[in-house]
Protein backbone atom coordinates (compact mmCIF):
# COMPACT_ATOMS: atom_id res chain seq x y z
CA UNK A 1 0.00 0.00 0.00
CA UNK A 2 1.52 3.18 -0.85
CA UNK A 3 0.63 6.60 0.09
CA UNK A 4 -0.25 7.98 -2.81
CA UNK A 5 -2.99 4.71 -3.96
CA UNK A 6 -4.63 3.93 -1.18
CA UNK A 7 -6.31 0.68 -0.95
CA UNK A 8 -9.79 -0.35 -1.17
CA UNK A 9 -10.72 -1.43 2.26
CA UNK A 10 -9.55 1.75 3.41
CA UNK A 11 -11.95 3.43 0.90
CA UNK A 12 -14.80 0.97 1.95
CA UNK A 13 -14.05 1.64 5.73
CA UNK A 14 -13.93 5.83 5.44
CA UNK A 15 -16.76 5.89 2.79
CA UNK A 16 -18.71 3.68 5.49
CA UNK A 17 -17.74 6.02 8.51
CA UNK A 18 -18.33 9.11 6.55
CA UNK A 19 -22.29 8.10 5.58
CA UNK A 20 -22.86 7.27 8.83
CA UNK A 21 -21.66 10.31 10.42
CA UNK A 22 -23.37 12.09 7.38
CA UNK A 23 -26.33 9.96 8.42
CA UNK A 24 -26.06 11.19 11.67
CA UNK A 25 -25.54 14.89 11.40
CA UNK A 26 -28.65 14.71 9.20
CA UNK A 27 -30.69 13.42 11.49
CA UNK A 28 -29.47 15.02 14.51
CA UNK A 29 -27.20 18.13 14.14
CA UNK A 30 -29.12 19.86 10.47
CA UNK A 31 -32.40 19.71 11.79
CA UNK A 32 -30.62 21.48 14.73
CA UNK A 33 -28.72 23.64 12.98
CA UNK A 34 -31.37 24.95 10.62
CA UNK A 35 -33.49 25.02 13.33
CA UNK A 36 -31.59 27.87 15.11
CA UNK A 37 -31.04 29.12 11.64
CA UNK A 38 -34.55 29.35 11.13
CA UNK A 39 -35.63 31.34 14.80
CA UNK A 40 -32.23 33.30 14.01
CA UNK A 41 -33.97 34.37 10.81
CA UNK A 42 -37.30 34.88 12.25
CA UNK A 43 -36.02 37.03 15.39
CA UNK A 44 -34.08 39.42 12.65
CA UNK A 45 -37.25 39.83 10.64
CA UNK A 46 -39.28 40.29 13.74
CA UNK A 47 -36.13 43.00 15.04
CA UNK A 48 -36.34 44.69 11.25
CA UNK A 49 -40.09 45.03 11.57
CA UNK A 50 -39.90 46.31 15.16
CA UNK A 51 -37.15 49.03 13.96
CA UNK A 52 -39.62 49.93 11.45
CA UNK A 53 -42.10 50.22 13.51
CA UNK A 54 -40.14 52.51 15.68
CA UNK A 55 -38.91 54.43 12.70
CA UNK A 56 -42.69 55.25 11.82
CA UNK A 57 -43.18 56.02 15.57
CA UNK A 58 -40.45 58.20 15.66
CA UNK A 59 -41.87 59.93 12.60
CA UNK A 60 -45.06 60.34 14.10
CA UNK A 61 -43.26 61.82 17.04
CA UNK A 62 -41.26 64.26 15.09
CA UNK A 63 -44.61 65.32 13.38
CA UNK A 64 -46.74 65.34 16.59
CA UNK A 65 -43.59 67.55 18.57
CA UNK A 66 -43.26 69.75 15.54
CA UNK A 67 -47.29 70.10 15.37
CA UNK A 68 -47.29 70.68 19.13
CA UNK A 69 -44.40 73.66 18.49
CA UNK A 70 -46.73 74.97 15.72
CA UNK A 71 -49.36 75.19 18.39
CA UNK A 72 -47.49 76.45 21.06
CA UNK A 73 -45.60 79.12 18.96
CA UNK A 74 -49.31 80.26 17.60
CA UNK A 75 -50.58 79.82 21.39
CA UNK A 76 -47.72 82.31 22.49
CA UNK A 77 -48.83 84.71 19.07
CA UNK A 78 -51.77 84.98 20.37
CA UNK A 79 -51.12 85.76 24.25
CA UNK A 80 -48.81 88.17 22.82
CA UNK A 81 -51.06 90.00 20.86
CA UNK A 82 -54.08 90.11 23.73
CA UNK A 83 -51.85 91.37 26.28
CA UNK A 84 -50.35 93.97 24.35
CA UNK A 85 -54.32 94.74 22.97
CA UNK A 86 -55.13 95.10 27.03
CA UNK A 87 -51.99 96.79 27.67
CA UNK A 88 -53.53 99.58 24.94
CA UNK A 89 -56.33 99.23 26.35
CA UNK A 90 -55.32 100.00 29.85
CA UNK A 91 -53.38 103.19 28.72
CA UNK A 92 -56.27 104.68 26.55
CA UNK A 93 -58.76 104.33 29.95
CA UNK A 94 -56.01 106.00 31.86
CA UNK A 95 -55.44 108.38 29.53
CA UNK A 96 -59.30 108.85 29.60
CA UNK A 97 -59.30 108.44 33.03
CA UNK A 98 -56.86 110.89 33.24
CA UNK A 99 -58.45 113.46 30.74
CA UNK A 100 -61.75 113.54 32.54
CA UNK A 101 -59.94 114.10 36.18
CA UNK A 102 -58.15 116.83 34.40
CA UNK A 103 -61.98 118.31 32.80
CA UNK A 104 -63.10 117.82 36.34
CA UNK A 105 -59.98 119.85 38.39
CA UNK A 106 -60.09 122.80 35.66
CA UNK A 107 -64.15 123.04 35.23
CA UNK A 108 -63.68 123.08 39.45
CA UNK A 109 -60.91 125.56 39.23
CA UNK A 110 -62.75 128.00 36.93
CA UNK A 111 -65.90 127.31 39.11
CA UNK A 112 -63.57 128.35 42.51
CA UNK A 113 -61.91 131.14 40.44
CA UNK A 114 -65.69 132.69 39.34
CA UNK A 115 -66.60 131.97 43.07
CA UNK A 116 -63.89 134.55 43.89
CA UNK A 117 -64.23 136.98 41.27
CA UNK A 118 -67.52 137.26 42.16
CA UNK A 119 -66.85 137.94 46.07
CA UNK A 120 -64.48 140.15 44.92
CA UNK A 121 -66.47 142.41 43.16
CA UNK A 122 -69.10 142.09 45.77
CA UNK A 123 -66.89 143.60 47.76
CA UNK A 124 -65.55 146.08 45.68
CA UNK A 125 -69.01 147.17 45.07
CA UNK A 126 -69.85 146.68 49.11
CA UNK A 127 -67.05 149.43 49.35
CA UNK A 128 -67.29 151.95 46.58
CA UNK A 129 -71.18 151.50 47.77
CA UNK A 130 -69.51 152.88 51.35
CA UNK A 131 -67.29 155.34 49.78
CA UNK A 132 -69.90 156.92 47.54
CA UNK A 133 -72.43 157.16 50.63
CA UNK A 134 -69.60 158.89 52.29
CA UNK A 135 -68.66 160.91 49.76
CA UNK A 136 -72.66 161.84 49.26
CA UNK A 137 -72.93 162.48 52.85
CA UNK A 138 -69.74 164.63 52.73
CA UNK A 139 -71.04 166.75 49.78
CA UNK A 140 -74.28 166.95 51.18
CA UNK A 141 -73.71 168.28 54.21
CA UNK A 142 -71.54 170.91 52.43
CA UNK A 143 -74.11 171.74 50.58
CA UNK A 144 -76.98 171.82 53.33
CA UNK A 145 -74.81 174.59 55.33
CA UNK A 146 -76.55 177.52 53.81
CA UNK A 147 -80.38 177.48 54.69
CA UNK A 148 -81.27 178.83 50.91
CA UNK A 149 -80.47 175.26 49.89
CA UNK A 150 -81.68 173.50 52.75
CA UNK A 151 -84.74 174.23 51.71
CA UNK A 152 -84.84 174.21 48.47
CA UNK A 153 -83.45 170.51 48.85
CA UNK A 154 -86.99 170.09 51.26
CA UNK A 155 -89.18 171.28 48.51
CA UNK A 156 -87.46 168.99 45.53
CA UNK A 157 -87.87 165.99 47.79
CA UNK A 158 -90.96 166.66 48.72
CA UNK A 159 -92.36 167.55 45.44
Amino acid sequence: MSIITPGIGLIFWTTLFFLIVLFVLAKKVFPAISTALKDREDSITKALSQAEEAKKEVANLKADIETAKKEARAEREEILKDAQAQGKKMIAEAQEAAKVEADRMIEEARNAIEADKRAAMAEIKGQVAELSLEIAEKVVRQSLKADDAQKQLVKELLA
